[in-house]
């Protein structure tokens, strides 16, 4: 197979399937993951008809650990040569006091976007070890800088991403392996959506008056932050809108 590969997870959408588009555009061949299958063949027949590069889709549920276990092992010895994993998948759930935040929304939360993560970077890396090269981009969030008034949980399990990822450079800087963190701040996706439990008028609320940042721009931080040399890994960035100034700080 000609090419580098990609295994993005969260595909399906948001800033998942913008970096599959831009980096699919520059030549990659993407591994994309996402529960909606659908969406996953329909990605795969969009890029390949486009760049004329090869999609491998998978679609599982990140938060059971066997099934990811099971479905990235069914990847082909010539899939598995992973030369980045962008661990995208995640969102928030709810947004209550913590004293009346469902506890399944806070399990929802810590499954998604930290157990997920560890599910699926446990079976890539040691492909990535075994080559003594690779990248690892962890999607965290602004969250994982700076809390916010009723983000309890989602700004502490992106602390744990930050945390996590820092730990994971630590560890693999003897193979070779390079390690990173992309914090999104306010960016316009299904993110708002889910939060609010399928509510479209009050997602869109989240999002009113501010020039918000787009899935697009996103990918373009990841792409820059993959195509640096060999001997340079951008460890950590936080990309805010030039209209916001903080997690809950901005203007129109």
């Amino acid at each position: 197979m000609e090419g580098k590969i990609a295994l993005i997870t969260g595909a399906t959408s948001g800033i998942g399937a913008a970096t599959a588009h831009l980096f699919a555009k520059n030549g990659w061949n993407i591994i994309g993951t996402g529960r909606r299958e659908g969406r996953l063949l329909s990605l795969r027949d969009k890029l390949e008809t486009a760049h004329g590069i090869q999609v491998y889709p998978l679609s599982f549920d990140i938060t059971e650990s066997e099934a990811t276990e099971a479905a990235l092992n069914s990847l082909p010895e010539e899939w598995r040569a992973v030369d980045l994993l962008f661990n995208n998948a995640g969102g928030a759930h709810g947004l209550d006091e913590f004293a009346d935040a469902s506890l399944a929304d806070m399990q929802a939360m810590i499954d998604t976007n930290l157990n997920g993560l560890i599910y699926v970077t446990k079976v890539v890396v040691d492909w990535m070890i075994i080559r003594k090269a690779g990248q690892i981009i962890n999607v965290s969030s602004m969250a994982g800088k700076h809390n916010y008034a009723k983000g309890h949980v989602y700004c502490a399990v992106k602390h744990a991403v930050s945390a996590l990822t820092e730990g994971m450079r630590l560890d693999l800087l003897q193979h070779g392996i390079k390690v990173s963190s992309l914090c999104p701040g306010l960016t316009e996706t299904e993110f708002s959506v889910v939060r609010f439990k399928g509510d479209e008028a009050a997602a869109k609320k989240v999002y009113d008056g501010v020039a918000n940042l787009t899935p697009e721009d996103i990918a373009e931080a990841a792409y820059f932050m993959a195509s640096r040399p060999d001997n340079v890994n951008i460890a950590d960035m936080l990309v805010y809108a030039k209209a916001q100034a903080g997690p809950t700080i901005y203007r129109g």
